[in-house]
């Protein structure tokens, strides 16, 4: 009898992350700008995990370093799924390459879920005679364009850098701290162009202040069904991009596989739903063995563009 009940107290220490989990607040850092599609991103699935578990659901935003800031402070906090972080695979893929001892890689992190695939883009002002990625090149052969984006050897950067190398043209970059920024320059003139997550620009275009003339990945945006890709205009500059939602590396699996099933719900949510179409995002779910598989390729392919490049970190 006490050999039986004492075998009923182990299995139940046991079990008790599986099911005592989560027992307070959930955190979810957004390490870009408030205002981003990567913080609307985070808020829907918060709105969506408070209902799916039954605990307040906080986002918080520590944006700096081109995400690196956020995503720290996710590696520092506590393996108990209780603080998450929702991002671009940008601080874990590129920054590691382009600055030191950041702590950052593929293996610094327990990936959850990948959530959406970022479309890449550029915009301009809705005034402006650059209507395709071929007038925009045209445009840079015959005077250096000035542009933003969210910063050096970021994602849109580096689509920038990939369309420079397939067509020419002359740029000058000047880099932001997330896309809202950026946007707000080209809108008052101050930049010819903002290269961007295509989401984040979704309300300025449908309010008819600012153009998509091109995006940087294999296929349209579903936003802009008639804007379409450089390489269907010619120019091959692919740069793909993904946002995912990671916990800190040591979560048990079993928080670990509660959380995935909780952002694959999430993601069929009404709310979920409605705010994917509001900002453009293109909605991509992939479980947290693909993500990792992901992630390991990003950060390779990464690493070799960035070589070739002659990037050094610093």
């Amino acid at each position: 009898m006490i050999r039986r009940v004492a075998l009923a107290a182990a299995l139940s220490l046991i079990a008790a992350p599986a099911f005592a989990w989560p027992d307070r607040p959930l955190t979810i850092i957004n390490p870009y700008a408030t205002g981003s599609s990567t913080d609307a991103g985070a808020r829907a699935l918060a709105e969506a995990f408070q209902a799916e578990l039954g605990q307040p659901v906080v986002v918080t935003s520590r944006d700096g370093a081109s995400g690196t800031v956020g995503m720290r402070a996710l590696t520092a906090a506590a393996p108990d799924g209780h603080t998450l972080a929702y991002s671009p695979l940008v601080p874990l893929a590129f920054m590691p390459h382009l600055q030191r001892n950041t702590e950052l890689g593929p293996d610094a992190v327990a990936p959850v879920c990948n959530v959406t695939q970022n479309i890449l883009g550029v915009m301009v002002r809705a005034d402006s005679p650059i209507r395709t990625l071929n007038d925009l090149v045209a445009e840079a052969k015959r005077r250096n364009l000035s542009y933003g984006s969210p910063g050096p050897n970021s994602a849109p950067f580096l689509g920038v850098h990939r369309m420079q190398v397939a067509a020419g043209g002359e740029y000058t970059h000047i880099p932001f701290r997330g896309d809202a920024a950026s946007l707000t320059e080209t809108l008052a003139g101050r930049l010819d162009f903002s290269a961007i997550v295509v989401a984040s620009g979704v309300p300025m275009a449908r309010a008819g202040q600012m153009r998509l003339v091109g995006v940087f990945s294999d296929t349209r945006h579903p936003a802009f069904p008639d804007v379409p890709t450089a390489r269907e205009q010619g120019i091959d500059a692919l740069q793909p991009s993904y946002a995912a939602l990671f916990a800190t590396r040591g979560t048990p699996d079993a928080v670990l596989d509660r959380l995935e099933a909780a952002c694959r719900t999430a993601m069929q949510t009404e709310s979920f739903r409605r705010v994917a179409d509001n900002w453009g995002v293109v909605p991509d779910f992939r479980g947290r063995a693909e993500l990792q598989r992901r992630l390991n390729d990003e950060y390779e392919a990464t690493g070799k563009v960035l070589r070739d490049l002659g990037v050094q970190p610093e």
